[in-house]
């Protein structure tokens, strides 16, 4: 029986998130801020376009339960995901930073201003047309964003935990794509259609997923959002 491989878990830290995707091949351009609040006046501090939410949050048994039920009631009364959507499944272990990151990167790649380059590009490329667990094999051996994601794992402002460490904090990422806005998660079967947004709608939209998922346990407070915007900052 063959042992997952296990990576150095990331911070939810902007600036290094940010860094991150610029040694990816990502455009200078974009970059990820924090969300300081899920209601319209914090939201409307966040410079715009905003094209990508990513979500960090202790996976405990409230939320197992619950998206145990969302995903039995999706595979039983079915839902629409657009061919578009770029899904990968979570191999790795602690990739789940990775994996956010891509899954917000690679959903917006033809948009405009977003013209990826080196790294990313190539894993484009090269995942093009797979299925999620094809692309998930892949990143195993893709070894420039292991080594980038490695670097980048020892640059926050914490401790890095060792790789085998289980750590309860998981990313999900949020993404518009086609008018559907999509919850896409790595340890899922699928992407999540959450239904219709747009381009103008997305942050306060994806802001009421947020909502949602932190009702479920509302004992818990931890919590850590960032937006990846192309706008620049407005203070």
């Amino acid at each position: 029986m063959s042992v997952k491989p296990h990576w150095i878990p990331l911070e939810s830290n902007p600036e290094v998130m940010t860094k991150y995707i610029h040694t990816l091949g990502v455009p200078n351009k974009w970059h990820f801020v924090d969300v300081l609040g899920l209601d319209d006046e914090l939201l409307g501090m966040i410079s715009k376009p905003v094209v990508a939410l990513i979500v960090l949050f202790p996976k405990g048994d409230k939320m197992k339960s619950a998206e145990e039920e969302m995903c039995a009631k999706i595979e039983k009364e079915g839902q629409e995901v657009s061919g578009s959507v770029y899904f990968m499944k979570q191999t790795i272990g602690n990739a789940c930073g990775t994996i956010g990151v891509l899954h917000a990167v690679l959903n917006n790649q033809n948009e405009n201003d977003f013209k990826l380059a080196g790294i990313i590009s190539e894993f484009a490329d090269k995942t093009k047309g797979m299925d999620g667990a094809a692309r998930g094999a892949c990143l195993e051996n893709d070894a420039g964003i292991c080594e980038a994601h490695s670097s980048s794992a020892q640059e926050g402002q914490t401790q890095a935990p060792a790789a085998e460490d289980k750590v309860s904090a998981h990313f999900i990422t949020l993404v518009n794509v086609e008018g559907s806005l999509y919850e896409l998660d790595g340890r899922k079967p699928a992407p999540i259609n959450h239904g219709k947004t747009s381009p103008e709608n997305f942050l306060k939209d994806a802001a009421g997923v947020c909502k949602k998922i932190m009702a479920i346990d509302p004992s818990e407070v931890n919590f850590n959002i960032m937006a990846l915007t192309g706008g620049e900052p407005l203070f």
